[in-house]
C-alpha cells in the first residue's frame, strides 16, 4: 500500500518556514558576540552573532542604525532585540534587529579598555605630546550640541570669568553620526585660516553632559580619538561628569570634570587679573622709591666725601699765580745773569783771547800729527803705492803676478809696469817698462 504524503512546490516550502519562523519569532531579544560586521555604503549594517556553540545572521537597516548609541563592532557582546525572517531566495534566515543595547556595563566596559590598551601602545596618550593651554585665548572654538545646558553653562561661565570671543561647531553628541561630526568639527576648526572671516581658536573645548556609558560611547570613537590627537589647536575635554573618563579625555590635553570646569580652564577671571595687576603696580612703585631713595642717599653720602670745588679752584688759581710771578722773576734774573756774564766778558777781553791760542796751539799739533802720517809724507821716506788696472791697492806679488797692468806710485810721480814670470821660476818678481 502506498503511504500518502502531501506534496509542496519549493516556494510553498520556503514561503512556510518563512511564515513559521516570523509567527513564532515575530519578536526576540538575542544575545551574543558581534563578529564580521560591515557597514554597506546605504548605510546598512551586515553582522552575524554567535556564541560558542551557533551563529545567527542579522542586519541592521540605515534607519535603526542612526539610532544606535554605539557602532556596531566586532567583539561587542550586545543583546539585539528584533524579529526573525527568513529569505527564500537562499533558504536562510537572519535576525532583523530594531534595537541594540551592550550585554551590560561589563561589555562596554571590558571594550573600553581594549581600546585604552591599544591607543596607548600607539602613543596618542603620551604625555610628551600635549600642548600647552594659552593663558588668555583670543578666540574658544566649542564643539558640542547647539541646544541643551552644556552651551550655555559654557557662555555664561567665560563670560563672568573674562569675556572671550566664543565660536560653537554644533554637532550631535550621542548616537549614530556623532562620533564622524565631533572629528569633522574639531579637523574643521584646525584647518580655520588664522586671519581669516571666521578666526582660527586659539584652544578647543569638546564638552557634553552627563549620561550612561551607551550615552556617551561616541566619545570612545577612534575617529575622534584620532582627530583630538592630530589637532594642532590645544583641545580641552569636558565629557560627562567628574566621574566619567571617555578615551577622550587621555588624548586631549586637559580634562575638565565639567563643561563648567572647562570654561573655568580656558580663560582667568578678569577682576583677579586686574586686582592682582594693580598689585605689581604698587609693588612696582613701591620699589622704584625705594630705589630712588636709596640711590639719593648714596649720593649724598658721596657728596659729603667731595671737598668744596669753589674752594679747591680758588687755592689752584692762587697757585697758578704764585707759580707765574716765579716764572717771571726767574726769567729776569736768567736774562740778568746772562748780562752780566756779557759785561765780564768785555771787561776781560785777554781771557777769551787766552783761550783761543790755546785752542789754536792743540789744532796745530794734531795737522802735524796728521800730516806725518799721510801717503804723500810716507812715500816721501822712501815707500811706493802699488795699484792694479782699476786703481785698487795691491798688498802681496800674489795678486800683482795675476794683473795683466800695475802702476807703481811714488812721491814724484808714478810708472805703469806689467808683471814677467821666468820660465821654470816659480818664484819672483821682474818688470818692464
Amino acid at each position: 500500500m502506498q503511504e500518502t504524503i502531501p506534496e509542496f512546490t519549493v516556494s510553498e516550502i520556503s514561503f512556510a518556514v518563512k511564515h513559521t519562523l516570523e509567527n513564532t519569532f515575530a519578536r526576540v531579544r538575542v544575545r551574543g558576540e558581534i563578529f564580521g560586521c560591515k557597514r554597506a555604503d546605504s548605510g546598512h549594517y551586515y553582522l552575524s552573532l554567535k556564541d560558542e556553540n551557533a551563529n545567527l545572521a542579522a542586519v541592521c537597516w540605515k534607519g535603526i542604525a542612526a539610532g544606535l548609541v554605539f557602532k556596531p563592532e566586532d567583539g561587542l557582546e550586545v543583546v539585539a532585540t528584533g524579529r526573525i525572517t527568513a529569505f527564500a531566495g537562499k533558504s536562510s534566515y537572519q535576525l532583523v534587529i530594531e534595537r541594540m543595547e551592550a550585554a551590560g556595563a561589563g561589555a562596554l566596559l571590558k571594550l573600553l579598555e581594549e581600546r585604552k590598551q591599544k591607543f596607548a601602545a600607539e602613543g596618542l596618550f603620551d604625555p610628551a605630546h600635549k600642548k600647552q593651554i594659552p593663558f588668555l585665548p583670543r578666540v574658544i572654538g566649542v564643539v558640542t550640541s547647539p541646544s541643551g545646558a552644556v552651551i550655555r553653562d559654557i557662555i555664561h561661565r567665560v563670560s563672568d570669568r573674562f569675556p572671550s570671543r566664543l565660536i560653537v561647531w554644533p554637532t550631535l553628541v550621542q548616537g549614530e553620526g556623532a562620533a564622524a561630526q565631533i572629528a569633522s568639527a574639531v579637523e574643521g576648526f584646525n584647518r580655520l585660516p588664522v586671519d581669516g572671516a571666521v578666526p582660527r581658536p586659539d584652544v578647543l573645548i569638546v564638552a557634553r553632559g552627563g549620561g550612561s556609558l551607551e550615552d556617551l560611547w561616541c566619545f570612545n570613537e577612534e575617529i575622534v580619538i584620532r582627530a583630538v590627537y592630530n589637532s594642532e589647536i590645544p583641545v580641552i575635554s569636558a565629557v560627562g561628569h567628574e566621574t566619567d573618563t571617555m578615551l577622550i579625555d587621555y588624548v586631549s590635553d586637559l580634562r575638565a570634570p565639567t563643561p563648567t570646569g572647562a570654561a573655568e580652564f580656558a580663560v582667568p577671571v578678569k577682576s583677579e587679573l586686574e586686582a592682582r595687576l594693580l598689585t605689581l603696580q604698587s609693588r612696582l612703585l613701591n620699589a622704584g622709591t625705594r630705589y630712588l631713595q636709596e640711590r639719593r642717599s648714596l649720593l649724598d653720602g658721596l657728596k659729603r666725601g667731595i671737598p668744596d670745588l669753589t674752594q679747591i679752584l680758588a687755592d689752584n688759581i692762587q697757585k697758578l699765580d704764585d707759580r707765574s710771578e716765579r716764572l717771571r722773576l726767574a726769567f729776569g734774573n736768567y736774562l740778568q745773569n746772562r748780562q752780566n756774564q756779557l759785561n765780564l766778558s768785555e771787561i776781560k777781553p785777554f781771557y777769551i783771547t787766552n783761550i783761543l791760542e790755546k785752542k789754536n796751539e792743540t789744532l796745530q799739533n794734531l795737522a802735524l800729527r796728521l800730516e806725518s802720517v799721510s801717503v804723500t809724507a810716507v812715500l816721501k821716506r822712501g815707500f811706493a803705492w802699488i795699484k792694479n788696472g782699476r786703481g785698487h791697492t795691491v798688498c802681496n806679488a800674489d795678486t800683482a803676478r795675476k794683473n795683466t797692468s800695475l802702476e807703481i806710485v811714488f812721491a814724484d810721480g808714478s810708472v805703469k809696469t806689467r808683471p814677467i814670470v821666468r820660465k821654470n821660476e816659480l818664484q819672483g818678481d821682474l818688470f818692464d817698462n
